[in-house]
């Protein structure tokens, strides 16, 4: 499973955990109102850890993509003919401003990385 699922599960369930808490609040029943409370703190922290392992995944993703040897913004004819530009360019790996890892770049364009100049 990928990390966007499993945060996507635990969100799920961290949703019906306090729902079934403020059911709990509404009888006054304790014992189970103890019980989500230590489950919703449970799922946070795997929340939380989830979120950093996608954060550390798109850091060390940025880094190998920013590390090769050339990069230029692509022309729009070059948006447009995708294809061709991958076909002829070796390596060449597109990044788009509005994807995470765009913006995690801080990129204001569409801007291609290779290995050599294209």
């Amino acid at each position: 499973m990928n990390l966007k699922q499993e945060l996507q599960q635990l969100n799920d369930r961290l949703d019906k955990y306090r729902r079934k808490l403020d059911a709990a609040e509404k009888r006054g029943d304790q014992a189970v109102i103890l019980q989500f409370k230590q489950e919703i703190n449970a799922v946070t922290k795997q929340i939380t850890h989830v979120k950093q392992q996608q954060s550390r995944q798109l850091n060390k993703r940025g880094t190998e993509v920013s590390e090769l040897a050339f990069s230029r913004a692509l022309t729009k004819a070059e948006q447009a003919d995708m294809g061709k530009l991958k076909r002829s360019v070796k390596g060449l790996i597109v990044v788009h401003p509005m994807t995470a890892l765009g913006r995690q770049m801080g990129l204001t364009q569409v801007t291609g990385y290779a290995p050599k100049a294209f």
